[in-house]
């Protein structure tokens, strides 16, 4: 089993940023491919970003163009998402996730563990 708990949300006005973490517990993090993924209210959950297990390969949902950064620090068992110019429709709950192998996927299916998700919320 893994836990996972994201931090890092909040309010935060148009074009600035916000830094979200996620820790992760329970087994050897550096086993593991992580996600990010979003859901805003209505909406299905979208993928957002991947990094592999050693942090050399990661891959972002097409919206992001450039705006968001994923790192990983696997001695702090730990995954990053930093946010920048940040716009209204970024609004949603982010849940990190992670899937034993060592190949990064943008499918949800694929992922085994959940946080509970942070929500970040952008005003215009």
């Amino acid at each position: 089993q893994v836990q996972l708990e994201e931090s890092g949300g909040g309010l935060v006005q148009a074009g600035g940023s916000l830094r979200l973490a996620c820790a992760a517990s329970g087994r050897t993090f550096s086993y593991y491919t992580m996600a990010w993924f979003r859901q805003a209210p209505g909406k299905e959950r979208e993928f957002v970003a991947t990094i592999n297990w050693s942090g050399g390969s990661t891959r972002f949902g097409d919206f992001v163009k450039g705006r968001y950064t994923i790192s990983r620090d696997n001695a702090r068992n730990t995954m990053y998402l930093q946010m920048n110019d940040l716009k209204p429709e970024d609004t949603a709950v982010y849940y990190c996730a992670a899937r034993y192998g060592v190949k990064a996927v943008v499918v949800g299916a694929e992922y085994d563990y959940w946080g509970r998700g942070t929500q970040v919320t952008v005003s215009s």
